[in-house]
């Protein structure tokens, strides 16, 4: 068994991993040692549908030290004006470079289609080595939160053996259309897919979307690397914050100051994973009316889709497209530092790659793990609605705390993946003044009023 010269083992190459390993590597002189099961970085990009595209900017996602993109504004299409959003193609040749940089420092080792089994040792999934990291070597899991995709878990219904079905992956390569597509699926995977299949030519009428929860989503437009539009929206948030009576009422007032959108607004929504999405595709989604709200699928066969509550038709050679794996985590909140390992979790409400980065910076440039975690104590995701406020109250806390640290506010300022960076030098536009005047009125009492709404309907 081969020993590893390693400060760190980062246990997950997919963003939060890298992300975390990039801004420790670049603040400290440390030895890391990278372990994925797949093949190479990124994570579920490796696996995701081939017309996927990150659903916020590209600005927003990657490691600190390098910009994914350009950090430009798209100059055609139905998103003018709204910066750039890369292809799964993109972000996979993007963290492929970042990898040979990495590993080119000398102070990162890469181990792919390989596993980390416990007790410091690692095992090649291809030859059966194994290698083992010294005592002394951190544990950092980047795994934590590890999303699941359609390609890579089965549908959760029963199906029959006449039954069609086939997840979104494999959507893009049809070679005969079926009398109707029906998607399974609430989030932005199914979003997705609805979408792709109207820019196809699918008629409306052909799509069946059964959507067991109606979901809240963020307008696109006002979730923007530009601290004035980003820091203008969280104002507008606090400011709702402050003057709801109800979960239900902040989110509407939520989506009366443009923040928010739902597809139906006679239904009210429970799912708040809050991915964004463009007016113009929530557009094309209320074009669809056959949608089917039963709740989860129990299983599909020739003709029918079965509920907990009874069946609905379907078209006898419809098929049944599986967008229903759970693709973000909610596992309990821990410290970030714990003696058994670095669990990688958001920070910042809703940024993932920003928190890793985050946790990275600190960890090269602290000792003590009780300090850490005061400086960057974790935030979750949202699901329901009382959770995505517990999301926002947590990560605004946390956001609070870190930046009281000087070095800490002065690099991430300089760090694209910090949505509310205002860089040092730039100029402060009118509306830049009124945002960050705003949001220090209504910060305090929007977090007060997000504490008494979580008491009266608790996170799930």
């Amino acid at each position: 068994m081969r020993t590893i010269e390693a400060d760190y083992l980062v246990v997950g190459a997919g963003a939060m991993g890298m992300a975390f390993t990039d801004a420790l590597t670049d603040h400290a002189n440390v030895r890391v040692a990278l372990v994925d099961r797949r093949h190479s970085v990124s994570g579920h990009w490796l696996e995701a549908y081939p017309f996927v595209r990150l659903h916020q900017a590209s600005a927003f996602y990657g490691v600190a030290s390098t910009l994914l993109g350009g950090g430009q504004l798209q100059r055609r299409g139905p998103e003018v004006g709204l910066q750039e959003r890369a292809t799964q193609a993109e972000i996979c040749a993007y963290y492929a470079q970042v990898l040979e940089r990495m590993v080119e420092s000398g102070k990162v080792e890469f181990f792919p289609n390989s596993e980390y089994v416990g007790d410091r040792t690692i095992v090649s999934l291809i030859s059966d080595k194994r290698y083992e990291v010294p005592e002394r070597c951190r544990i950092v899991d980047a795994r934590y939160l590890a999303p699941s995709i359609p390609a890579a878990k089965p549908p959760p219904f029963d199906v029959a053996e006449h039954a069609q079905v086939l997840p979104v992956n494999d959507l893009a390569r049809l070679e005969q259309s079926p009398g109707q597509y029906v998607i399974a699926g609430s989030g932005k995977t199914a979003t997705d897919a609805c979408i792709w299949l109207l820019s196809r030519g699918v008629d409306p009428d052909a799509i069946c979307w059964v959507r067991p929860r109606d979901p809240w989503m963020m307008n696109r437009a006002v979730v923007q690397p530009d601290p004035a539009i980003f820091l203008g929206m969280s104002a507008d948030m606090m400011q709702a914050a402050e003057d709801a009576t109800s979960l239900a009422d902040l989110f509407l007032r939520l989506e009366e100051a443009g923040i928010m959108l739902r597809i139906d607004r006679t239904v009210m929504p429970t799912m708040a994973k809050t991915p964004t999405l463009a007016t113009w595709e929530l557009e094309q989604l209320r074009s669809l009316e056959n949608v089917v709200r039963r709740g989860h699928i129990r299983a599909v066969d020739r003709g029918k889709v079965t509920f907990s509550d009874g069946s609905v038709a379907i078209a006898d050679d419809a098929l049944i497209v599986h967008c229903a794996a759970d693709g973000l985590k909610y596992p309990p909140l821990v410290p970030v530092w714990s003696a058994e390992a670095i669990t990688l979790q958001p920070i910042r409400a809703g940024f993932p790659c920003f928190g890793a980065a985050l946790v990275g910076y600190v960890e090269a440039t602290r000792e003590d793990d009780d300090e850490k975690n005061r400086l960057c104590p974790p935030s979750p995701y949202g699901n329901s609605m009382a959770q995505w406020a517990q999301m926002i109250a947590l990560g605004t806390r946390a956001a609070l705390s870190f930046s009281a640290a000087p070095d800490i506010r002065a690099w991430s300022d300089t760090v694209a993946l910090n949505p509310a960076r205002v860089p040092q030098g730039a100029a402060s536009p009118a509306a830049l003044d009124d945002a960050r005047q705003r949001l220090a009125t209504h910060t305090r009492p929007g977090l007060d009023r997000l504490a008494e709404l979580m008491c009266a309907d608790p996170p799930g």
